[in-house]
């Protein structure tokens, strides 16, 4: 079983990039069949967390995933899981 990580620290202040980056990421995980994806918004002021979050909502993004979980230890990543 593999993970797809996913930092967004090198493109934080680029949004159309990050938006591009979470989709190949959400494309790749479906197509390889990989159930867990792990994203790095960082600890920050919390607008990209805010847009990761955003983009998971989104009504064709929602139905890929099973579940989100935050990391108990690092609050500037999350784990989403698929469920196949």
């Amino acid at each position: 079983m593999g993970r797809i990580k996913l930092d967004l620290h090198p493109i934080y202040n680029n949004s159309a990039a990050v938006d591009k980056a979470l989709q190949k990421a959400f494309e790749d995980a479906v197509e390889k069949k990989i159930r867990e994806v792990e994203i790095i918004p960082g600890k920050g002021s919390g607008q990209l967390r805010k847009k990761v979050e955003r983009f998971l909502q989104l009504p064709h993004i929602k139905p890929l995933y099973h579940r989100i979980e935050n990391d108990a230890k690092n609050h500037g990543r999350l784990f989403v899981y698929f469920k196949f």
